[in-house]
């Protein structure tokens, strides 16, 4: 498997709660992406969080990728599954088999994200085209 690195920086969001609870919340976030790096291009994310009493929190989303990796462009979906310790969140990736189009179709693979504090963060993916 290939490795791409990069960096993706927020470039917006939103966050509603569906269900307050006592203590901690139910929440739905979501926003956008520029990447750069071995990835060149921009992500969408929807999340499902769950917060505790002292603002950390676990959440699964599904992040949308758009751009180019290692010269092929199209698109990719990935399962997002992290925490956020109130000041950084980190988490993996999967590769949605069947996810990928134009010159992108067939890549499979998984990797890791770091983000924090702030809009900034690094990931690493492996990668292979089926």
């Amino acid at each position: 498997m290939k490795k791409a690195n990069g960096t993706f920086k927020i470039t917006g969001g939103h966050e509603e709660t569906y269900v307050d609870r006592n203590p901690g919340r139910l929440t739905r976030a979501g926003g956008s992406q520029a990447f750069t790096g071995d990835i060149e291009g921009s992500g969408r994310i929807e999340w499902l969080m769950c917060y505790r009493e002292n603002r950390s929190a676990e959440f699964v989303g599904l992040q949308q990728i758009e751009g180019t990796l290692d010269g092929r462009s199209g698109e990719f979906v990935l399962t997002s599954v992290g925490s956020h310790d109130g000041v950084r969140s980190r988490g993996t990736w999967t590769v949605i088999s069947g996810s990928g189009t134009g010159a992108l179709a067939g890549i499979m693979g998984n990797g890791t994200w770091q983000a924090g504090p702030g809009p900034q963060a690094t990931f690493e993916l492996s990668y292979a085209f089926g």
